[in-house]
């Protein structure tokens, strides 16, 4: 099958899916941490948090690939001597690759959950202090159950976006599935089968992952009633 580099290829989108589902782990704990400095009454608390989002949004994924592995790169072996390693220190391209994703879309993920959070009534948090609830308890007995229900559509854009994304990584010298389709298309000179093939696993994943994030959708909206106009 695939004249021999199917087995390569399904490798490169396990590859693929870990990168993507590490990458939105570190993504959500940063845009949590962004909304949490958007929403915060300190200023510059506020402002370093519209800083990170405005920026990283307004820079293309791959200038933002190319920038942080070769210059954070560069940066790390100009300040290692500095604390008395004197070896080249060579980047990971996996390792590279799950920062530069989770920076950059936990920027998205802040105007996400910072939009969630905001669609909260604020009398939910006041009612659960009045039945004596801690701070914490409000948090995360009232607050983040609605929150996750109202950031879900968001999440799941950016979600499949990211798995999207992580084609780019390939630049780098991942080697996703994206980077063994192209060594086997070189190598058999038949880029349309290979390019295809990997079309249909990328839309594969995300289509598995529409599903299950409708059915989390569904879970988290049991027993909330939709307004009618």
């Amino acid at each position: 099958m695939l004249n021999g580099y199917g087995a390569n290829i399904v490798d490169g989108a396990w590859l693929t899916l870990q990168l993507a589902l590490i990458s939105m782990a570190l993504a959500c704990v940063l845009g949590l941490a962004g909304a949490a400095f958007r929403l915060s009454p300190v200023r510059w608390l506020a402002w370093l948090g519209d800083l990170y989002s405005t920026v990283i949004r307004g820079i293309p994924d791959l200038v933002l690939i190319l920038l942080i592995f070769y210059g954070g790169q560069d940066l790390l072996n100009r300040l290692a001597p500095m604390v008395g390693y004197e070896d080249y220190i060579d980047v990971n391209p996996f390792a590279a690759g799950i920062f530069t994703l989770g920076f950059i879309f936990g920027a998205y993920l802040s105007e996400t959950f910072r939009g969630a959070f905001i669609g909260i009534p604020k009398g939910q948090a006041e009612a659960g202090m009045a039945y004596g609830m801690s701070s914490r308890q409000v948090f995360f007995r009232i607050l983040v159950p609605q929150m996750i229900r109202l950031a879900i559509p968001g999440f799941t854009n950016n979600w499949l976006v990211l798995t999207k994304a992580t084609a780019l990584i390939s630049v780098v010298g991942l080697q996703d599935m994206m980077f063994k389709a192209k060594q086997a298309a070189d190598a058999t000179r038949e880029p349309f089968t290979f390019y295809l093939a990997v079309a249909a696993l990328y839309l594969i994943l995300t289509s598995v992952s529409l599903l299950v994030l409708r059915l989390a959708e569904r879970r988290y909206s049991v027993g909330v009633k939709v307004a009618e106009l």
